[in-house]
């Protein structure tokens, strides 16, 4: 399943921290690697598995590539965390009514 692997590339802190430069815009590895205390082949690295995992994607300028979010990648994360909080309204929901004066 997609957000499983999602989830699995996130699972560790430096590629979060990567992923995480990207929510400002899209940019190139030694734009992201510059504030990061990982080499810039060690950055490009984590893009690889966040590209594999559908959560990044780029875009060719000149000899370089410009990495930014995937909408996509982040949608099978986000439906597979709303089944939790439909859930969670519900019994909301269910522990509000038991609550009511009945008519």
């Amino acid at each position: 399943m997609a957000y499983q692997l999602a989830l699995l590339a996130l699972s560790d802190p430096t590629r979060r921290q990567v992923f995480e430069h990207l929510r400002h815009g899209p940019q190139s590895v030694a734009k992201i690697a510059a504030d990061m205390p990982v080499s810039r082949p060690a950055v490009s690295q984590h893009l690889g598995v966040l590209k594999r995992a559908g959560l990044v994607g780029y875009r060719a300028e000149g000899p370089r590539r410009v990495y930014y979010i995937d909408p996509h990648g982040l949608a099978a994360i986000r439906i597979w965390l709303d089944q939790f909080w439909d859930e969670a309204l519900s019994g909301f929901k269910a522990e509000l009514e038991k609550g009511k004066p009945k008519k």
